[in-house]
């Protein structure tokens, strides 16, 4: 449709007074501010449970006996009977050491010993007959004398010959070189038919006991001073400590599956390194543990502690150390530095800075400001079953 020059002109003089119109009625109204309202944050009051505290360290494993097995006699090696690698048990006989040229040796020193025997026996019946007629005036003296000296020499050949037939023995003896203990061969180092003990002994393999096994840590001079003053506390002697229980984890594992027992603490301190030496057994009899693995170690206290718990995740950290957001009575946000302890499950032991009663910032951290005010939504966090304490 085509609208006329007039038309138009009377249609744009329309929108100009409408316009001019509502600038009227605007200017006749004030404008005011109105704050936005505070932001919604959730609150928790902190859990209140006993919880055990626990030592944590790193330590390592090591075999409770490692032997080498040598060749204590010359002589070609005979036999070899056990598989490299395998368990054996004590007394097992694992290398053969031709034995005929020692078994003819004690044979003839046990000849020996019968020979020096039976002259004994002689000099000794002719010492008799010597004493009888010297009491009876009938023999000399010398004749007694000379009974005498031939009846102490022949005592002294005999003991000669015994030791002779004992030091054969034991050479006969060598030949067969035994598992000292219940453990694990490693492979041979010599082959049959090799010359063995020529130059002294030789290395023939090595056994490790690794059932049970020891697991070695060392615990610092404050955790020294910590534990010596809970065993005060508590009336534990040094006797009791060392068997007391502990746990131990391989680094691919969660917990602590392996249990075991201290059995030595050391007397001394470290001056390098301000550590005391620890060290516990542990049965092992899976095998599953070898010696020479890192393992984690953790030692429970005696008794529980009263402990107010937070949620991890509500903890922050600046330069200043570790803080909790904390509404007052206002629901005003405050900074609260704390001092935090070991983690329980989700949970995080404070072990300063906090009361009982506290509202702690648990969601919505970052809408809430120090010195602002907030709306805050109340929950309750959940207590951990179990309250086992681990590192910080």
């Amino acid at each position: 449709m085509r609208i006329d020059r007039p038309a138009r002109a009377q249609l744009a003089t329309c929108a100009v007074a409408s316009a001019l119109a509502a600038a009227l009625c605007a200017c006749g109204q004030e404008n005011h501010y109105v704050a936005p309202p505070p932001p919604k944050v959730t609150v928790a009051i902190p859990v209140q449970q006993k919880v055990t505290r626990y030592l944590e360290a790193t330590g390592y494993t090591s075999a409770i006996n490692t032997t080498n097995l040598v060749a204590r006699v010359q002589g070609f090696l005979q036999k070899i009977n056990y598989k490299e690698g395998e368990e054996v048990k004590e007394g097992t006989t694992l290398f053969v050491i031709e034995p005929e040229p020692y078994k003819l040796k004690l044979e003839r020193a046990q000849a020996a010993q019968a020979a020096a025997q039976a002259t004994l026996k002689q000099t000794e019946a002719e010492y008799e007959r010597q004493a009888d007629l010297a009491s009876r005036q009938v023999a000399s003296k010398q004749a007694l004398d000379n009974a005498t000296a031939n009846r102490d020499s022949a005592r002294a050949r005999l003991k000669e010959a015994e030791v002779d037939t004992a030091q054969a023995a034991l050479d006969f003896g060598y030949t067969e070189v035994k598992a000292p203990f219940d453990g694990i061969v490693t492979a041979r180092l010599v082959s049959l038919g090799e010359m063995v003990g020529a130059n002294g002994p030789t290395q023939l393999a090595t056994i490790v006991q690794t059932a049970p096994i020891y697991v070695n840590f060392h615990v610092n001079e404050q955790e020294v001073l910590n534990i010596r003053a809970d065993m005060r506390r508590l009336g534990i002697s040094g006797e009791e400590l060392k068997q007391y229980p502990i746990e131990v984890g391989l680094q691919t594992d969660e917990g602590y599956p392996y249990r075991g027992t201290l059995n030595y603490v050391a007397p001394l301190i470290d001056r390098a390194t301000g550590t005391l030496a620890v060290r516990a057994i542990l049965p092992n009899h899976e095998q599953v543990l070898v010696p020479g693995y890192f393992v984690r170690v953790r030692v429970g206290a005696a008794d529980e502690h009263d402990s107010l718990l937070v949620p991890d995740a509500a903890l922050g950290a600046d330069q200043g150390g570790r803080y909790l957001l904390v509404l007052d009575k206002d629901n005003t946000v405050e900074q609260r530095k704390v001092t935090i302890g070991p983690k329980v499950g989700d949970l995080r032991v404070i072990e300063s800075g906090l009361k009982p009663e506290d509202r702690v910032v648990v969601a919505g951290i970052l809408r809430a400001i120090p010195g602002q005010k907030v709306d805050p939504k109340l929950e309750t966090a959940a207590a951990t079953p179990g309250a086992g304490a681990g590192a910080k």
